[in-house]
């Protein structure tokens, strides 16, 4: 087993972008050169990179993975992403599977997950984001499940099997708390996750860090430690970015309405709605969502 392989089956399956497969929850990617930041959800995945290198930013951290390196998220968070290391002649490549809770809980309910610690209720959380390195037996089983497209008959029987595998081989690895926490429904991590999810749905309702706490079963502090911890920003930083990502999608699809929009994503006025969108985009609303109008193909 080897990158060389790994590279081949995604070059042969990749088209630009980022694809889905024959095999529910695997994702193959392909990007042919560094192009503009995106700003986007980050997902519950674990994403493996056979070539490229790519930066992702969430909150006040950065994380850099390359070529024999694997990022795994456990919390949907808005996310800087930019490739800083593909052409069209040596495209960014990557494998991705999609973490389902229910199959980390299934895992962590069995005999061989008892040496597990179980988190206390304290706040206390690895990160939402985390970075490591691919181990052989890693790359064995991600190569062995891009095999099977070739297969389809034996997808139904043995790509459940190849998914239990991974996750495993994740959850026993060096940013295994991450993915464990995961299929803990008392872990703050949980705790955090659902909070997340609460304030996606209801991003343009305005809410204090104390009713925040009161929904996820947390003291104010230990929330806030948690929160902090999990997703590398407060809060109130959280729902702001949701709201202006949410703005940012109204607007490419109607321009012209920026102060309905600013209304209707929580904003009380649109010159406060046009300040905090130019901090995070870098641009004014209109002159941003045109040049994201003229990038379109």
């Amino acid at each position: 087993m080897s990158f060389d392989e790994l590279r081949g089956l995604l070059a042969a399956r990749a088209s630009r972008g980022v694809t889905r497969t024959a095999i529910d929850g695997v994702l193959v990617s392909r990007v042919d050169g560094p192009g503009a930041q995106d700003e986007s959800m980050s997902g519950t995945i674990l994403a493996v990179v056979a070539q490229g290198a790519k930066r992702l930013s969430v909150g006040t951290t950065v994380h850099d993975y390359g070529p024999g390196q694997y990022l795994v998220a456990s919390v949907d968070l808005p996310v800087s992403g930019q490739f800083v290391d593909a052409t069209p002649q040596e495209p960014a490549l990557g494998f991705g599977l999609e973490l389902r809770p229910e199959a980390v809980a299934e895992l962590m309910l069995g005999p061989a997950a008892e040496g597990f610690g179980r988190p206390g209720r304290d706040g206390s959380s690895p990160a939402a984001i985390a970075v490591g390195r691919v181990s052989a037996r890693l790359l064995d089983a991600t190569i062995r499940m891009l095999r099977l497209l070739d297969h389809p008959r034996d997808i139904p029987v043995l790509a459940p099997m190849i998914e239990r595998e991974i996750l495993w081989l994740v959850m026993t690895g060096e940013q295994g708390a991450t993915v464990r926490q995961l299929g803990l429904p008392d872990s703050s991590l949980s705790r955090v996750r659902h909070v997340v999810r609460w304030t996606r749905e209801n991003f343009a309702v305005p809410v204090r860090v104390d009713e925040l706490a009161q929904l996820a079963r947390m003291s104010p502090s230990a929330f806030h430690r948690a929160f902090h911890a999990v997703t590398a920003m407060s809060p109130i930083q959280y729902q702001k970015k949701i709201r202006l990502q949410e703005a940012r999608l109204r607007l490419v699809a109607d321009p012209g309405g920026i102060g309905a929009v600013a209304y209707a994503v929580g904003y009380e006025s649109p010159s406060q709605f046009s300040r905090e969108y130019r901090r995070e985009f870098g641009l004014p609303p209109s002159q941003d969502v045109a040049r994201l109008r003229a990038a379109a193909p």
